[in-house]
């Protein structure tokens, strides 16, 4: 059963097939995830007991082998994990994601102009993200896995991840608004409908990733709070 006492990161470590059910609820589970499930349905205005109902059908339907558990892993394996499950995916989503937004809204920006400012959003999340990964590959990660660590870099880099994450966040709320929560209209094409279907993608892919950084790398270090 579910405890609407436990907080929202530590129910999704618990079971990552809750984090789905949160991004469609739009409970924030990363920056935000130290609120218990309670206080993050009040905030959001989203009734406790049907939540809780998604949640268990998750928990019950469920299938497959189970994901890595992040808290198994020491901060080397890790920190790979992290980049080669979820750095490589937006290497490799977010230009493809970026052409495609540009287009739908130079198309169809004249039925609905939010397109356009979508194909911005877009752009925009490229542009943090990337050089963000850049920065935790070559910088951070190392930094995290040194036999002698420089605390004071780990400090101010660790810093900057959690205010870059506080606006990466930003940018996804605004894509899931500007989107209907990535429902396409009748009158959709299908580069409009695979718009939506790799928007939706990108925000479950990073809303796991940086809850992982937030409420499994960070706790770690010393200064470190998610």
């Amino acid at each position: 059963m579910i405890d609407s006492s436990q907080t929202v990161a530590q129910l999704v470590l618990d079971h990552s097939a809750l984090a789905p059910v949160f991004q469609r609820h739009r409970i924030d589970f990363c920056c935000k995830g130290e609120m218990t499930l309670r206080e993050a349905c009040e905030q959001r205005g989203v009734d406790e007991a049907a939540l809780r109902a998604d949640l268990e059908r998750a928990l019950a339907e469920r299938s497959g082998a189970a994901d890595v558990d992040p808290r198994t892993l020491g901060t080397p394996a890790l920190a790979a994990h992290i980049v080669s499950k979820h750095h490589a995916y937006l290497r490799r989503v977010l230009p493809f994601a970026r052409t495609l937004a540009a287009k739908v809204g130079r198309v169809h920006g004249e039925k609905d102009p939010r397109l356009q400012e979508l194909a911005g959003v877009v752009a925009e999340l490229e542009d943090q993200l990337v050089p963000h990964l850049d920065d935790e590959e070559e910088v951070l990660f190392p930094a995290l896995s040194s036999r002698e660590p420089d605390e004071a870099l780990i400090e101010r880099e660790l810093s900057a991840m959690r205010e870059e994450h506080e606006s990466v966040g930003k940018l996804l709320e605004r894509m899931r608004e500007l989107t209907d929560s990535f429902n396409s209209p009748s009158w959709a094409c299908n580069s409009y409908r695979t718009l939506m279907s790799e928007l939706e993608q990108i925000e479950g892919d990073t809303l796991t990733h940086v809850h992982i950084e937030n409420h499994v790398l960070m706790p770690r270090f010393q200064g470190a709070r998610p």
